[in-house]
């Protein structure tokens, strides 16, 4: 009686689970993300590129090629186990080779490898042809955001940080998800027009990272110290979503791509706008700030690019340190901290920020002294930071 009882209670508690499983999804319920993932999704995005539709193609006639091969050997080979089963009286035949058994079993998978091949080579070798691009677009990883550098074609000239939305961390932070695109969302899109070739450099600055959006039929790796690219051509003006594809660390999973293709008038507009953006953004490292408004500034860099670590309370959060009371902020030597965010520490642990300009330097190292508890009324002009950079 005793056992019966376990075993009830024992299914009842997994019934517990199973129906808590679904409450929580249902309460988590989620829509089909056009040019992202789609709720019970099990085929590949819906392709917006040429080489999108060939990988498409190529993957299910080899999933059909396998899917034949494997039901046809399992087919002959239970066949053989059962209609020649011991127990109908059969006897095993005793033969040392078979010239007939070894050709063929040699040339078949041959003929089906080669076969299943060539389309395979066409859709690489079309994937890795990155000439005659109507656009060149640097892309560059880092722990754990993306930098793009139009260095070619309309728009050159442009370059910005593309980091994941903050309101998408927030709700991360507070485990609370809402919206189709969670953590996917980023506050700078890459932008590229409808039609055009667009070349992708890759490279990083830490780790390995890849850059991968599946609509547009893109992966490629983007490694330390190497450049390598691939290319790609939208046929159809839209929103499309990607994540880096590569574990590069503790916050992989804050590292969101969206590629937004416009029209090509839309484009050139948008080009424009960010153009004069960018010209009144451009600092003069020589200028001298005072602290109140140099520390305003650092407070929307901090905002952008250190809270997600280091907490808007600057008090850190598990192995990262806090900023709150710490030496190298309180330091008198500012210069400690100017090398600690060109460079990087703790083998990458608190990445280098060089991509960011002289003046958002200062401005955050100038915010982070002289806020919560740091009241050091340290600041650093820009022109040191240019200084420490040679």
């Amino acid at each position: 009686m005793k056992s019966i009882s376990n075993k009830l209670a024992s299914l009842l508690c997994r019934a517990g689970i199973w129906t808590g499983a679904w409450v929580a999804t249902t309460a988590f319920a989620v829509n089909d993300l056009p040019g992202g993932p789609a709720v019970n999704q099990l085929n590949l995005h819906p392709a917006v590129t040429k080489i999108a539709e060939e990988q498409h193609w190529l993957h299910w006639m080899m999933m059909i090629i396998c899917t034949v091969i494997f039901i046809a050997v399992f087919a002959v080979m239970f066949y053989s186990i059962w209609k020649h089963r011991k127990s109908l009286g059969h006897k095993p035949a005793n033969f040392h080779e078979s010239v007939t058994v070894e050709i063929l079993w040699t040339a078949a998978p041959f003929l089906i490898v080669i076969l299943m091949s060539l389309p395979a080579t066409k859709v690489l070798v079309a994937s890795k042809d990155t000439t005659n691009a109507d656009l060149t677009v640097k892309v560059t990883g880092y722990q754990w955001k993306w930098g793009y550098d139009y260095i070619k074609g309309e728009g050159e000239g442009l370059a910005y940080i593309s980091t994941l939305d903050s309101s998408q961390r927030a709700m991360s932070n507070a485990g609370k998800p809402e919206g189709d695109d969670y953590l996917l969302r980023v506050d700078n899109p890459l932008v590229v027009p409808v039609g055009k070739k667009v070349r992708v450099i890759t490279t990083a600055n830490d780790v390995i990272h890849a850059f991968a959006v599946n609509s547009l039929g893109i992966k490629q790796d983007a490694i330390p110290g190497f450049v390598r690219d691939t290319w790609f051509r939208a046929e159809k003006v839209g929103t499309y979503y990607g994540q880096c594809q590569e574990l590069c660390g503790k916050e992989h999973a804050y590292m969101p791509i969206q590629v937004k293709v416009l029209s090509a008038q839309d484009y050139s507009l948008w080009v424009e706008g960010e153009k004069k953006k960018q010209a009144a953004k451009a600092d003069d490292p020589s200028k001298v700030w005072a602290l109140d408004d140099l520390a305003k500034r650092g407070e929307k860099v901090y905002a952008t690019n250190c809270a997600a670590c280091h907490q808007a309370n600057g008090k850190g959060a598990g192995p990262i340190k806090p900023l709150d009371g710490s030496g190298v902020v309180l330091d008198g030597d500012k210069l400690k901290q100017v090398a600690v965010l060109l460079n990087g520490q703790n083998n990458g642990a608190m990445p280098a920020w060089k991509q960011l300009s002289d003046t958002e330097i200062a401005a955050v190292i100038t915010f982070t002294k002289n806020n919560w508890s740091n009241k050091t009324g340290q600041l650093v002009q820009p022109a040191e930071v240019l200084a420490a950079r040679k």
